[in-house]
């Protein structure tokens, strides 16, 4: 005979397998779109649009996929952010503007 505490593991067990379904199906279209996200991005470094690769931009493109990786290449296209050889010495930045200091 089948006791009621049978039945409610069973449906427990069919619930638990549902669930872990949908969940792996979401983390494949997430783990995908990741990855297509930083090929773009060596993509783009490869063609020559002046993407630097760094930390910040494979992570970017590895959280948004695809949508970050567009930002991350129109964002040096248009030399705001990502752009090779746009770091400077932190002295550097600030020492015209402590000589320019009136005493």
């Amino acid at each position: 005979m089948v006791t009621p505490l049978e039945i409610a593991l069973l449906v427990v067990a069919v619930l638990a397998v549902v669930v872990g379904y949908k969940i792996l199906k979401n983390v494949k279209a997430l783990v995908v779109n990741a990855i297509v996200g930083v090929v773009i991005l060596i993509l783009a470094n490869f063609l020559g649009l002046g993407v630097e690769i760094s930390l910040l931009a494979v992570l970017i493109c590895a959280i948004a996929g695809i949508p970050g990786a567009i930002l991350v290449v129109l964002l040096a296209l248009v030399d705001l952010a990502f752009v090779p050889g746009v770091v400077a010495p932190l002295g550097a930045a600030f020492a015209p503007a402590v000589g320019a200091l009136p005493v």
